[in-house]
């Protein structure tokens, strides 16, 4: 089949590294030196026993155009990220083409074939005016969430921290053919790969971690231990995800793990950084909206209070905005 990984990444990489080697015919879109890096030699990954695995038939191109009409386009870019790829995107749709969003947070597809009061509608704060789904008709969508950890290490070269799990569901529920493909694909390169049929709960489990412990590591700088383990951070992250948990039921979402034991699985993460801190240490764009301002909006729709997440939400956006007005970053270096 016929995969156009759109973002070479760390999970992009990831993905198309072994989905190439599994013999899937795969094609990066990329920019500048991952774009070369590709062209030159393919695509490395840095397993965690240690070894390497080589994907010399992994082709790059920087406009989709050039690739052609895909089976499966898997959308690993961040989620304020997709709005300056299209149109260009389209290049890559033929009739049956589907598209696999892989990014953090809340989908811009949430309220497509939900069954209720809501379905159908548009979320102002993961897309605003509508325009990708004006692009990316909702009827080529396949959910999916990413638990893997890895580094893009320098271009062409990913080092995978650990976790090979990616659930796909389709929006409305049901266990389609396209899904089925794309686990067996997915399988075949060495995933986990399970279709779920509640792919909007999978996504809360996710979110409520990263909607509470990125942006509080964001503004603190600290790591998911030690914002776990200091007592007033701990039950801030516990408020946010309180707030937010009476959101996602609203909408029909089951949490199938208790808060506690969610903040007791961050905190054997370990001295680990945000995908948001790292954000910040780096000067790069803030994941905010897809992760925290989506759910103040959910919040509003079903008429739940966020007051903890709505605060914090307004501190992130404010750090976020003094970073890029001044093309700086910000991070905590020892003295001497």
């Amino acid at each position: 089949m016929k995969f156009a990984i759109v973002g070479a990444g760390a999970i992009g990489g990831y993905l198309g590294a072994r989905l190439s080697a599994a013999g899937e015919d795969v094609t990066f879109i990329a920019r500048n030196r991952n774009l070369q890096a590709i062209r030159t030699d393919g695509f490395r990954l840095l397993l965690e026993d240690g070894s390497t695995l080589h994907a010399p038939a992994a082709r790059a191109v920087q406009d989709p155009a050039e690739a052609g009409p895909q089976d499966f386009v898997l959308l690993t870019v961040k989620a304020h990220q997709v709005q300056d790829l299209l149109p260009g995107l389209r290049g890559l749709f033929g009739p049956e083409t589907a598209v696999v969003s892989m990014i953090n947070g809340v989908p811009w597809w949430y309220f497509h074939r939900l069954p209720g009061p809501w379905e159908g509608r548009q979320l102002d704060s993961v897309d605003p005016g509508g325009v990708i789904a004006a692009h990316i008709e909702p009827e080529r969508v396949l959910g999916s969430v990413v638990y893997p950890a890895a580094e893009l290490v320098q271009p062409g070269l990913v080092r995978v921290i650990e976790g090979n799990r990616f659930t796909i569901g389709e929006p409305d529920g049901t266990r389609s053919e396209r899904a089925e493909r794309l686990s067996q694909a997915l399988m075949k390169a060495g995933f986990k790969a399970p279709v779920s049929k509640d792919i909007r709960s999978e996504i809360w489990v996710k979110l409520w971690g990263n909607l509470s412990f990125n942006p509080i590591s964001a503004l603190t700088h600290a790591t998911l231990e030690q914002i776990c383990s200091f007592a007033p951070t701990r039950e801030l992250a516990a408020r946010m995800m309180r707030e937010a948990q009476a959101v996602g039921e609203a909408l029909g979402v089951e949490f199938k793990v208790s808060l506690d034991k969610r903040i007791a699985g961050a905190q054997a993460v370990g001295a680990h950084k945000t995908s948001m801190l790292q954000d910040v240490e780096a000067g790069r764009a803030l994941e905010l909206e897809a992760l925290v301002g989506a759910v103040v909006e959910l919040g509003r729709i079903t008429g739940q209070p966020v007051p903890t997440i709505e605060a914090v939400l307004a501190l992130a956006r404010l750090l976020g905005q003094t970073l890029q007005a001044q093309h700086g970053r910000l991070a905590v270096q020892p003295l001497g």
